[in-house]
């Protein structure tokens, strides 16, 4: 064969190929079509995964932890989003009682009612979590959320810091605390009476614009936070929702601080 018909079959084959290229696209085979599965098979597969099931129960319950591990880390990731959105409201409003160590490193913002069983029992453990620590910052929220005498009380209690001022706040709301008399205004009356506070001096502030006006910031706060319950609790950068014993509070303070 002559080098005239060598280049043309070349030229022949690089054309061939070229439009090969062209037509063809260069793009992987589809997938081939899913199976299609008769209902006698999936009754089967049904059969089976039952039968795998009843043999093994703790896979169930294993997949349930995992389930709740997963909402659980979704939640405290949401809490913590939302408390970075609303850190001032939280931590510095200006109008909530503020005690402890005012520079600690920790800072605790309860959410309470004064009607709540659990906030009463968590009282005298946050106190001693408050003195024994010597370094946490803690804040109140007046929360009232169960009738119409938790409301009463609540507005005592603001009245009372607005009129005669932090100290006095404090000391009215550590004896509300524990005080198993009538949540009414002449209950309350009679027991700041005993402290020897100026009743009627909070009784006219009750009502006013001012004490309203606190309470509507914290529950529109506590709706913002998804916190529907007393007590609830921020601890830094996380919120507890529902009542936390002495030890867990300190095991929580601890690893905040690590």
């Amino acid at each position: 064969m002559n080098r005239t018909a060598i280049l043309t079959g070349v030229g022949v084959i690089v054309a061939g190929a070229a439009l090969t290229a062209w037509v063809t696209p260069n793009t992987a085979p589809p997938p081939p079509p899913a199976p299609e599965y008769s209902e006698a098979q999936d009754a089967a597969f049904g059969e089976r995964v039952r039968a795998y099931l009843l043999e093994n129960p703790e896979v169930i319950f294993e997949a349930a932890a995992v389930m709740e591990q997963r909402q659980q880390e979704a939640q405290t990731a949401n809490d913590g989003e939302l408390i970075a959105a609303n850190s001032e409201a939280i931590f510095n409003d200006g109008q909530s009682w503020v005690g402890g160590n005012l520079d600690g490193d920790v800072t605790i913002v309860e959410f309470m009612d004064y009607r709540c069983g659990y906030c009463r029992r968590a009282f005298p453990e946050v106190e001693e979590l408050i003195e024994s620590d010597g370094n946490i910052r803690v804040i109140i929220k007046e929360f009232p959320i169960l009738g119409e005498q938790s409301v009463i009380a609540a507005r005592f209690a603001i009245a009372a810091q607005q009129e005669l001022g932090d100290e006095p706040y404090k000391t009215l709301h550590d004896a509300m605390m524990t005080f198993k008399g009538d949540m009414s205004v002449d209950g309350l009356r009679g027991l700041a009476e005993t402290l020897e506070l100026d009743a009627e001096k909070i009784i006219a502030q009750m009502d006013s614009d001012a004490v309203s006006d606190v309470i509507a910031a914290n529950r529109q706060l506590g709706e913002t936070l998804q916190i529907t319950g007393t007590p609830s609790f921020i601890m830094q950068d996380q919120i507890l929702r529902g009542y936390v014993p002495l030890e867990g509070m300190q095991e929580i303070v601890a690893d905040i601080r690590d």
